[in-house]
């Protein structure tokens, strides 16, 4: 069962909570990528979250035609085969979709998983987001509510962004100012729109500093404990303790102090992307500086076809991110905790 069904993913996300750790949920842009991922997780022994972005579904629809939903829906088939060959469960989710592409993205992928449940079969993905942090809340929430509603009826956990992740992440952009904070009344609000899972089962990437990309020690202020008041201030006004299963964007870089206070506070779900990206992209830089003549047909030279096959650098890629990803699962203490 290595993609997990709607009911295994549940007790994944279950399992965390009560665990204090939480899944690497790695961005993935090709089907090597992917392979670099599920060889992360096998090797830490850890379950996981494989994500596709609108930018990365894009690029694997191919640039003649870019087109998200073919990119997308391909990467979670292949996926469905070659995820049988790894000994963990893994989650298939589209990561960040605002408002303007939700009809070229989301709600085409809840249709089609729609059919298939009805058809008596899975859901192809098990989450996706909806990142409504460029709107009101009130617009967000309501959006998300109809969302939720379609999400629910086709067997998907729903992933919702109801307050501003700093920095830029496939043409959504927020600054880095004292509006990343998620307040207790934003909680509140999101409670009484979504339900606390009896409409649905949702995760909630709340804003406690996070920015994406990489920055500088001192640009960036996280302050993971707000995570704990949110979890308090919504378990008095409606009487369940620990009410929210978190998502933690914009992590790169953090300490591991930071880390541990957000799995302490209700992280179930932790989101890689320019840290792998580096991993990946790394070796292959050193590859081609220390080959050149071989990977260019340099001074009327033939090069060296052992060197530009880009399986040879390819293979370096893979191993390069799989270890980023295994040290991650180690990070978050989702090592050694895949399901039997």
């Amino acid at each position: 069962m290595p993609i997990a069904t709607p009911e295994v993913y549940n007790e994944m996300l279950d399992r965390a909570k009560a665990g204090k750790f939480a899944y690497p949920a790695i961005n993935v842009t090709s089907s090597q990528t992917l392979h670099a991922a599920l060889r992360g997780f096998a090797e830490a022994e850890s379950d996981g979250i494989i994500q596709i972005s609108t930018g990365g579904a894009e690029f694997l629809g191919g640039q003649h035609s870019k087109d998200m939903v073919t990119g997308a829906v391909a990467l979670a088939e292949f996926a469905h085969i070659v995820a049988a060959k790894y000994d963990i469960t893994v989650a298939l989710h589209t990561d960040h979709c605002p408002k303007d592409k939700l009809d070229g993205y989301v709600r085409p992928l809840l249709d089609i998983s729609a059919e298939r449940v009805k058809a008596g079969r899975n859901p192809l993905f098990q989450s996706h987001m909806w990142d409504g942090s460029a709107e009101t809340l009130a617009d967000n929430l309501a959006i998300g509510q109809e969302l939720l509603a379609q999400a629910a009826a086709a067997k998907i956990i729903l992933e919702v962004e109801i307050t501003p992740t700093g920095g830029e992440e496939d043409g959504v952009s927020h600054e880095i100012n004292d509006e990343l904070y998620t307040t207790v009344d934003d909680a509140i609000r999101t409670a009484e729109a979504l339900g606390l899972g009896e409409k649905g089962r949702y995760l909630l990437a709340a804003s406690f500093g996070n920015v994406h990309g990489v920055y500088k020690p001192g640009n960036v202020v996280l302050r993971p404990e707000l995570l704990k008041d949110l979890q308090a201030g919504v378990a008095a006004k409606y009487g369940k303790a620990d009410p929210f299963d978190f998502v933690f964007h914009g992590g790169s870089g953090s300490t591991a102090e930071e880390i541990s206070t957000a799995l302490e506070n209700g992280v179930v779900k932790m989101n890689l992307d320019t840290d792998t990206q580096y991993a990946f992209t790394r070796p292959v830089a050193d590859h081609m500086f220390k080959n050149y003549d071989g990977v260019l047909k340099v001074d009327g030279e033939v090069g060296s076809k052992k060197t530009y096959d880009p399986r040879t650098w390819g293979k370096l890629a893979e191993a390069g991110m799989a270890t980023r990803v295994t040290e991650a699962c180690a990070a978050l203490r989702s090592s050694g905790t895949r399901i039997k």
